[in-house]
């Protein structure tokens, strides 16, 4: 799951980055998303779903009293993550082209 919002964190920030739009130090997805639907307001309700990652930056990072997530918000997070990535791959691939 830590896997998941780094993944969705660090996607994120290489299109704001790519658009040259400075962002603070954060793990809040709903912070970054918010500024990356500005720049792609066609992928805002993507971002809108990112909320619920941005605890998986810390949850379960360290080993202690947080059970393992069950299998289906696994795979949920898996492919949220999947998604966000692929579609700012296309964003950046599509302005590098033009």
């Amino acid at each position: 799951m830590f896997h998941c919002q780094q993944a969705a964190e660090k996607a994120l920030k290489a299109l704001l980055a790519w658009h040259d739009e400075p962002f603070r130090k954060t793990h809040d997805l709903s912070v970054l998303g918010a500024q990356c639907a500005a720049l792609e307001p066609e992928l805002s309700g993507l971002f809108d779903r990112l909320d619920d990652l941005t605890e998986y930056a810390w949850i379960f990072r360290y080993p202690g009293e947080f059970a393992p997530p069950p299998a289906p918000e696994v795979g949920d997070a898996q492919e949220l993550a999947r998604e966000i990535v692929l579609q700012v791959g296309r964003r950046i691939d599509k302005t590098s082209a033009a």
